[in-house]
Formats: structure tokens, sequence, C-alpha cells
């Protein structure tokens, strides 16, 4: 079993911890809504603890594997999506988990992509109210 499967079998049982120990150290986590990663074991994994309690019915529903640029000019490394689909606050979401291996074998990049317009909107809103409900970020002015 390779690492993108242990991670898909971890989430799909629930086990979001074992999850986050498939991360490198300096994991980068590329939101579609935020510009800059999140990065960091650390910091991920936080953001792994709101994703838990904030996805209803999350099941992944499709998996492709084969090799991909890591960030613009970087190495090809191995890369797989998965496909998943969920609920947020009663609304539908449909994405992808782009995930790239380091040379250990480990989650050096995980980048997630969201459609529609509106789902993505109802997830940043709870992820963002998760992150400051937890004190990973500071709460609005």
């Amino acid at each position: 079993m390779n690492t993108t499967d242990s991670f898909r079998n971890a989430i799909e049982s629930g086990d979001f911890a074992g999850a986050v120990e498939l991360f490198a150290d300096d994991v980068r986590f590329f939101s579609p809504v935020k510009f800059t990663p999140f990065e960091g074991k650390p910091v991920v994994g936080a953001l792994f603890k709101v994703l838990a309690r904030t996805f209803e019915d999350f099941r992944y529903v499709g998996q492709l594997a084969g090799r991909g640029e890591e960030g613009p000019g970087g190495p090809e490394v191995d890369t797989h999506m998965l496909h998943f689909r969920t609920v947020v606050n009663g609304k539908q979401v449909e994405g992808m988990d782009l995930i790239q291996l380091n040379d250990d074998g480990l989650i050096s990049t995980f980048t997630v992509m969201i459609r529609p317009l509106s789902s993505l909107m109802t997830v940043s809103d709870a992820i963002h109210a998760g992150l400051v409900a937890d004190g990973v970020l500071p709460a609005p002015a």
C-alpha cells in the first residue's frame, strides 16, 4: 500500500491524526482560498482537526496517480489526485486533493480544489471559523 492509499484509508476511517502522520515535517498545504500555503506539520495538523469536524459525509469517489511538477519549476514527483464529495453546512461540495510525495514517500505538498464557487465560500467560512475557535488564527477585530 502506498502513502496515498494509506492517507485515503485513514481519512475514510475517520483517523485524521493517522493521516497527518503521513505528512513531511515541512509539508505545504495549498488552500483553494488562500494564496500562500499553510506550512509545517503542526499547522497542517491543526487544519485537519478543523476539517474533521467540518466535513459531513466525506467520501473519496475516484483516484488517479502519475508524476507531476511540484511547484513552479520544481522537480517531477509522485503525484496523486483523490476526487471527493462532501457536505458542509448543508451545501454539496465536490473537490480534488492533489497529493505530492517527497523522496521519503511522505506527503510534501497537498493542494485542494473545490467547486462550485458557492460551495467553496461555504467551506472557507466554516474552516476559518474553526481555525479561529481553535486559536490557530486570531479572531477578527
